[in-house]
């Protein structure tokens, strides 16, 4: 695996670990690797050192590497479904039930609900489920 310092357009600096130098230029060129803090997609890599783990190197980075991959899935999850989604807040359950049965148009939502409001949901077949909602600037 490989780490690299990644700047966005923005003046963002931040890292992100790949497979090889082949994986990140492969998914920068779809514009797959985003921004953790704002989301943009125009990336460049930053002055850095890169720092290589063999096959067999210390366990605790590699670790380390899948969390970080992880949690900057988890970014830019949670930038898309704010981009993209309607957030009905505490009124979950009650706006996916509206989509579910055809009171109101079909739209992507986000927002909050009980552990029994979502066993509710699920056991009246509504095509929902939860996300590890992770903070910004969590690590």
């Amino acid at each position: 695996m490989i780490s690299f310092n990644l700047s966005c357009k923005r003046g963002h600096v931040f890292q992100a670990w790949f497979k090889d130098s082949k994986t990140y230029d492969r998914q920068r060129a779809r514009r797959e690797v985003a921004c953790p803090e704002c989301g943009n997609t125009t990336i460049e890599k930053a002055p850095m050192a890169p720092r290589l783990l063999k096959s067999r190197g210390d366990k605790a980075e590699r670790a380390a590497a899948r969390k970080a991959a992880l949690i900057n899935q988890l970014r830019e999850l949670r930038r898309h479904v704010e981009a993209t989604c309607d957030n009905v807040g505490d009124k979950f359950a009650e706006e996916a039930r509206k989509i579910h049965y055809g009171e109101t148009d079909p739209r992507g939502i986000y927002g909050d609900a009980t552990p029994e409001e979502a066993r509710e949901l699920a056991e009246e077949g509504s095509p929902c489920g939860a996300i590890p909602w992770i903070d910004r600037h969590d690590c």
